[in-house]
């Protein structure tokens, strides 16, 4: 957004950050604006549950999901120093951290995500 400022008599104009652009987050986010809705617990109370299960821990990707019913986020955690990643699954309704951290190998990881590449390729062939 741009904002003319005179000084003087002589118009200067600066540039202010917009929300949208000031802070974008630096991991992948799937949070559906349906399911957002229903979360009681933010984003940001989620990412702090899950750098307290993995200390030192850097969240990669965060995703707002229905599994077994409840509404989740399941966030994939890495750790400095250790290959893969961990899994942190964090209720949407409580903030509590649901099962325990869960560790996949950087070759479990990458099966999963040609398998989703697959599924999401299937689904935009559906007539």
């Amino acid at each position: 957004m741009r904002r003319l400022t005179l000084f003087g008599g002589v118009a200067a104009i600066g540039f202010t950050a917009t929300p949208a652009l000031a802070q974008q987050p630096s991991y992948k986010r799937d949070l559906p604006d349906s399911l957002a809705r229903q979360a009681r617990v933010t984003e940001a109370a989620a990412i702090a549950v899950a750098k307290k299960a993995v200390p030192n821990g850097k969240v990669s990707s965060i995703e707002l999901e229905r599994e077994g019913g409840r509404l989740i986020y399941s966030m994939d955690v890495k750790a400095a120093g250790k290959s893969g990643t961990d899994e942190v699954n964090v209720d949407a309704k409580t903030g509590k951290m649901i099962g325990k951290v869960q560790h996949e190998s950087a070759a479990a990881e990458q099966a999963e995500a040609k398998a989703e590449r697959a599924e999401a390729k299937k689904g935009k062939k559906k007539p």
